[in-house]
């Protein structure tokens, strides 16, 4: 078997708007000589970087086409060494990431097995999920909706109860929170609490928007409302800020969206920086990048919890590694119903009670809409 030919996708999807995004999302096609077609996603969360990885794969495409699409090893490593010179994270793993989950898509179809047979077999039934209530909303919002994630089945919820401070519309951040802000987010969080109950998880994301001492006194200041991880509590680019953090705070962290490749997982888990990894399966290096982090961190006992809140794709395909992962905590969604994502593919995602049902159907086990795509495609980025 050949590849023929790799076509990113950019999707203008507004039925499938979620969080602050566009409505775009990027799928990955990759075609084989024996009708075989392989479906990734890299969605990103700012149209210039939607465009550039676009482009990257683009470009990537005639060279590994006439590749083996089996040698799913040598191809990851065939494009990372392309980009070594000028920086092999950020949107070369982007591009990586997409290719990848769709040679393993291609693979699971060529074998008539689901990914996740491939990768070990399952050690579970399903997958347990954690989501998402709208973002900026009040605390009576937060009490309404927190209720109703409860009643959906799920066990966890994640929010950011913070508000926006006004340099960051000029994206710097100064790493502050006032005391009104602070006010604000505890309030929010006491409101989720009381509408989700006692038993649900709840998950504060940062974003990693403050410094150290800002981080040090929200955590404290939140801690009443038993939080369960306490996300990306400073900027992801100085470790030091986060051993800091780690040093003063009683609550568990989690980190990892942000982090690409299992080098950068490294120092995270020998300095024991973290109480839970995050990687992103489009972002950090596909499926294959997925399941070694996830083994890197068995070993140090910590759990993987994967940031998949983009696209259909995303969500199966992390959810396939998982299936096979012994160290799983939950998996990302970015509301508690995806019936928004049902344009993209024939099959609806089969989520009950809290827990994802992954499909046993060859590949990622999803057909994709084409009519869809090719009513809602860019005329720029587009397959046939």
């Amino acid at each position: 078997m050949k590849i023929t030919k790799v076509t990113p996708w950019l999707l203008h999807a507004r039925a499938a708007y979620y969080f602050g995004r566009p409505g775009e999302y990027i799928f990955v096609e990759v075609k084989t000589d024996e009708g075989i077609t392989g479906w990734g996603e890299v969605t990103t969360t700012h149209p210039v970087a939607n465009r550039a990885v676009c482009a990257i794969i683009r470009e990537l495409g005639p060279t590994i086409e006439g590749d083996d699409p089996v040698q799913i090893e040598k191809i990851w490593n065939k494009i990372f060494r392309r980009f070594t010179y000028m920086g092999s994270r950020g949107a070369s793993t982007n591009a990586i990431s997409g290719i990848d989950i769709a040679l393993w898509d291609i693979r699971g179809k060529a074998l008539n097995q689901p990914i996740y047979n491939l990768l070990g077999g399952a050690v579970r039934d399903s997958i347990e999920l954690y989501t998402h209530p709208d973002p900026n909303i009040g605390p009576d919002e937060a009490r309404k909706q927190g209720k109703e994630i409860a009643d959906s089945g799920h066990k966890a919820l994640k929010f950011d109860p913070y508000p926006s401070m006004a340099e960051e519309q000029n994206g710097y951040l100064s790493g502050k929170m006032d005391a009104r802000g602070e006010a604000e987010g505890n309030e929010i969080t006491a409101a989720f609490r009381e509408g989700a109950g006692p038993d649900m998880e709840l998950l504060i994301d940062a974003h990693g928007r403050f410094d150290v001492p800002t981080a040090v006194r929200l955590s404290r200041s939140v801690a009443s409302s038993n939080i369960h991880w306490w996300e990306e509590p400073v900027p992801v680019e100085s470790t030091h800020a986060l051993k800091n953090v780690r040093a003063q705070i009683e609550l568990p962290i989690s980190v990892g969206e942000r982090l690409h490749t299992r080098w950068e997982f490294v120092a995270v888990l020998e300095q024991d920086l973290t109480d839970f990894l995050m990687p992103d399966v489009t972002w950090t290096g596909g499926i294959s990048e997925l399941k070694k982090i996830s083994t890197m961190a068995e070993a140090y006992y910590v759990p993987i919890s994967p940031h998949d809140a983009s696209g259909p794709i995303n969500v199966l395909a992390g959810a396939h590694v998982m299936m096979s992962v012994p160290n799983f905590y939950k998996l990302e969604t970015a509301r508690h119903r995806l019936d928004a994502y049902d344009v993209f593919i024939e099959t609806p995602i089969d989520v009950r009670e809290g827990s994802l049902h992954v499909p046993d159907a060859p590949g990622l086990g999803i057909e994709i809409n084409m009519d869809f795509l090719r009513a809602n495609a860019d005329e720029n980025y587009r397959g046939d």
